[in-house]
């Protein structure tokens, strides 16, 4: 029999579930409190535990380049207020980690001693473990829509190179009306949405619009230029 009481997880194009909690920067209303912004919302295992600790050196580190595309981050493990501050400030007053040190952590960290916001995210998996979140990262467009979910084990840190490349393609995408091809990064072509009609067909292959290259009907590629995609526009 189904579980009445089983939260779905949050899928993408459904809307991030509301939540208020307590952060190392204050309360927030979440997604509310970032209306009109991009978020990346992440959870961790534990705090002062390594591979955690060199992620959140790596987002605090590269926080600016996230700041530039309209994004906030907002982390999350099921550890108290505290615990999170003590981690934070351990972090930058005595661990070195690839160069770098003295990192201050200034997005918001959420307090989740009851799971509460885990649970609601589908942050907590039982059979990877049941007392900490997995490394979970939702990204969430300025209209609060999930657009895209990423978990990894609690073993394996984040590529945030990657997780870089998602938020601008997501970005690439509304902007351009394209898609992505495999392997894609700023600069490289993009896809051109795929005829709808057999006339639409026939006149894309006969007569591409300039700078377009069709290999066959459903598969035209245009530039978009570094410098273009530079001028992203924040919403």
């Amino acid at each position: 029999m189904e579980n009445l009481n089983t939260t779905p997880l949050p899928r993408i194009g459904d809307k991030a579930p509301s939540f208020e909690a307590v952060t190392t920067q204050g309360p927030i209303r979440f997604p509310e409190d970032y209306a009109g912004r991009w978020i990346i919302l992440f959870s961790h295992p534990s705090d002062f535990t390594p591979v955690c600790t060199s992620e959140f050196m790596t987002f605090a580190a590269r926080s600016d380049e996230f700041e530039a595309l309209n994004c906030q981050l907002v982390g999350l493990s099921v550890d108290g207020l505290y615990s999170h501050i003590a981690w934070l400030r351990t972090i930058r007053d005595k661990i070195v980690y690839r160069g770098m040190q003295h990192v201050e952590v200034r997005f918001p960290l959420i307090a989740d001693l009851r799971m509460k916001v885990a649970n609601l995210y589908g942050m907590i998996q039982p059979g990877e473990s049941s007392t900490s979140a997995v490394r979970a990262v939702f990204f969430i467009d300025p209209d609060a829509t999930i657009r895209a979910v990423i978990y990894y084990p609690l073993a394996l840190g984040r590529n945030f190179d990657e997780i870089k490349r998602v938020l601008v393609g997501l970005q690439t995408v509304d902007r351009f009306n394209v898609a992505l091809p495999a392997d894609w990064h700023p600069g490289d072509e993009a896809i051109v949405p795929t005829a709808s009609s057999s006339a639409a067909a026939e006149e894309r292959m006969t007569r591409p619009d300039e700078g377009t290259q069709c290999y066959d009907w459903f598969f035209c590629t245009r530039p978009l230029p570094q410098e273009e995609l530079e001028e992203v526009p924040v919403q």
